[in-house]
Parts: structure tokens; C-alpha cells; sequence
């Protein structure tokens, strides 16, 4: 099994007390002091940076060099325990875990960058009870080293044995050690690039919420230098429609040629059918590097459906009673219009049945006998007509 590697700085000197420890583990970013690591029969012990009179303080060792450079540093190695150890000491290489931790080489893996720069004078280290050990090395530049930044460690191991979950005997190695960041003179390349996107949206039941577009993509240091960042999610419909836009959580240190998955929600997205997410990494130096040139972002896009089902229904609905009340009117209209036809036709039958009458006094709505009409005209015909004055006649009584 491989523990993880934590790091350790600041360790007690010779003679004091043991300082407070805690399961050793991997570390985001330097910790200004770490505990000895724990081991069987109460074994603890402590790796940090020193010099040749004891530990200065230094959180891990940094460096800047010329490529071909050497330089000759210490390690201290203390042990906290009330008897001896001996311990394994070797350098390995660094690199970033998928949960964005620090963490060093397994033990039977060969190291090819900075942990193979470094030279320690014995490979095993055996410390007397409560004591401390200076130990000195030398790292060395390869005249071909790339520019950048280059990670590692320095680690004393103790081996044991353990049962399992199965209650079988297994090979334990505890590991605690002292982080190296070497950064070689040369051009600087810090960069972040966004892969492998994956969108995804999740609607919501009710119709006038939005959804969830939720965005799953790696972010790659194809740089050489260790960088933070902060990614950013946006999603928008066709045009540019509902466009909505989030951070997510800020990334820890990615070393050179590392990588993170990261995962970032937007709540409240519009499902306008056809969604584009763009998720974007704005690259940071870790701590107080300065970086010049300034790093590029990193971007990727992808498309994701996003059918408004819920909205959909509710138009439907909205359709259906809108129809349902038209068809209503209409039914009203057409039972008034044959109400209407059937009054006019009423109103022609009763015309029909009234007999024709061409004698009928016109004006009056009273029939005279075909009789009285004759007797009538007669009886004018027959008056005598009344003396008329002639002109220039007169009247003599």
C-alpha cells in the first residue's frame, strides 16, 4: 500500500518534547509545519529543511538555478520516538493527484526529474533515539534541463506490517518528507488548457424555473510552470439567449504537465432547446511567483439539448383551453345563427299562409266588396252638377 506523502517543516530540536501529529497525507499547498509521521511502537519521526546547524525555518526547499548548476543543501531527519529507527532516506519526483493533491513517487518507482538531481550520502539513515540527524546533499542541474518549474521531495520511510479489512498481513510504508520546488532559468511557458468538456442539463418540474447545466471537464498544465486557477462556466440558448454565468471552486496547485477533473453547476438555465457552454480556466502564479509572460486561459465548448418538457406541457395545456373556448363561442354563435334562420323562416311561413287580394284598399287593410265599389261609382255619376257662373254672364232673381 502507498501512503501519501505529506511534508514537514519547523520539527522539534534535539531534546524537546515531540510536536502534536496527525496522519500524514497529501497537501494542496506547502503547510508551514507538518508532524513527524506515525509508525508502529509510538515510531515518530520528522523530515524539513535545515542546514548544517539544525532546521532554519524554510516551509521546503526552493530553489532557482542555471541549468549544469550544483548546490549542497541539508535535510533534517529527526526522531521524536524513545527508541532507535532506521529509515529508508531517498529524493522522488513529484506530481498532482486527480484530487489536485501533492504527492510523491511510490518507493520502487525510479524517478527521471528532480528526484534523480539529487544525491544523497547513504541511502538508509539509522537515528539514535530523540535525536536529530543534518544530513547533507548536492543537486545537480542537467546542462539539458527544460526551463521551468520542477517538483519533488525528499522522504524517510519506515516499513511495516498491517492487517488488512480482510485481517491479511500487508507491507505498510510510511512516508513523511520535505517538498522540493526547483524552477530552471529559461523561457517561461505558463499555460492552462480545458479538456474533455462534458454538458450535461437536468430540467426542473416546474415551468417557470430554469434548469441545470452541469459542466465536467479537465484542466491540464501544459505549461512549465506550477499554476492555480479559476474556472468560469457560461451557458446561453441560440444568440445568446438566457445567458447565465457561474465560477467554480478555485483550482489548487497543478505542477507542470498535471491535471484536475473539476466539475461547475449553473442553476436557473433556460431550456432553449439547443444550449452552448463555454467553460474557461484563468491561470494564476502560486504564492509569489511572478510570471511573465502572463498566462493564457484555457477554454472548450460543447452543445447540450435542452427541451423545455415542462413548458411545453404547460403551452399545450394553454392550447387546449384556448381551443376548448373558442369551440365554445363558436357552438354559441352557430346555436344564435340557426335561432336567427329559424325566426326569419317563422317569419316567412305566417307570410305565406295571408291570401292574395288584389282589391284590397291600398293603405287601409280593408277590403271593399267588388259591390260597393260599382254602387259607389255609380252614385257620383249620377248627381246632377251644381249651376256654374259662366263669365260674363250674370244671375237676375
Amino acid at each position: 500500500m502507498r501512503l501519501l506523502a505529506s511534508i514537514a517543516a519547523g520539527i522539534a530540536l534535539l531534546g524537546a518534547a515531540p510536536a502534536p501529529s496527525t496522519p500524514a497525507g497529501p497537501a494542496r499547498t506547502p503547510p508551514p509545519s507538518s508532524p513527524a509521521a506515525p509508525a508502529p511502537a509510538a515510531a515518530t519521526w520528522g523530515v524539513a529543511p535545515s542546514s548544517a546547524k539544525g532546521p532554519n525555518g524554510r516551509a521546503a526547499f526552493s530553489y532557482k538555478l542555471d541549468p549544469g548548476a550544483t548546490l549542497t543543501d541539508y535535510v533534517a531527519v529527526t526522531n521524536h520516538s524513545t527508541r532507535p529507527l532506521t529509515l529508508n532516506l531517498y529524493a522522488s519526483d513529484a506530481f498532482t493527484t486527480t484530487q489536485g493533491g501533492f504527492d510523491l513517487l511510490a518507493g520502487g518507482q525510479q524517478p527521471t526529474d528532480v528526484g534523480s538531481w539529487v544525491r544523497l550520502p547513504s541511502r538508509t539513515l539509522t537515528i539514535p533515539s530523540t535525536s536529530r540527524l543534518d544530513v547533507p546533499f548536492t543537486l545537480t542541474v542537467p546542462p539539458n534541463a527544460t526551463p521551468g518549474d520542477h517538483a519533488g521531495g525528499i522522504v524517510a520511510t519506515l516499513a511495516a506490517e498491517a492487517a488488512d479489512a480482510q485481517g491479511n498481513q500487508v507491507a505498510v510504508d510510511h512516508r513523511v518528507g520535505a517538498r522540493i520546488y526547483l524552477r530552471v532559468t529559461g523561457e517561461l511557458q505558463p499555460a492552462l488548457a480545458v479538456e474533455d468538456l462534458r454538458v450535461r442539463h437536468t430540467g426542473s418540474v416546474n415551468p417557470v424555473a430554469g434548469g441545470t447545466v452541469t459542466a465536467t471537464f479537465t484542466v491540464r498544465n501544459t505549461g512549465n510552470v506550477r499554476l492555480t486557477g479559476q474556472p468560469r462556466l457560461d451557458a446561453a440558448g441560440p444568440f445568446g439567449l438566457g445567458r447565465r454565468s457561474v465560477d467554480g471552486a478555485r483550482l489548487p496547485e497543478l505542477l507542470p504537465g498535471g491535471e484536475l477533473t473539476t466539475t461547475v453547476r449553473i442553476s436557473g438555465v433556460l431550456p432553449l432547446f439547443r444550449l452552448t457552454a463555454n467553460a474557461t480556466v484563468t491561470p494564476s502564479a502560486v504564492g509569489d511567483q511572478v510570471l511573465d509572460p502572463r498566462p493564457r486561459a484555457g477554454t472548450a465548448a460543447a452543445t447540450v439539448w435542452a427541451v423545455p418538457w415542462p413548458q411545453l406541457a404547460l403551452l399545450a395545456l394553454l392550447a387546449l383551453v384556448g381551443w376548448a373556448l373558442i369551440a365554445a363561442r363558436r357552438r354559441r354563435a352557430a346555436q344564435l345563427a340557426r335561432a336567427v334562420a329559424a325566426a326569419r323562416e317563422e317569419g316567412r311561413a305566417q307570410a305565406s299562409r295571408v291570401p292574395d287580394d288584389p282589391d284590397a284598399a291600398v293603405g287601409t287593410g280593408i277590403s271593399v266588396p267588388p259591390e260597393a265599389a260599382d254602387d259607389g261609382a255609380t252614385a257620383l255619376d249620377d248627381r246632377p252638377m251644381p249651376d256654374v257662373d259662366r263669365p260674363g254672364q250674370g244671375h237676375a232673381n
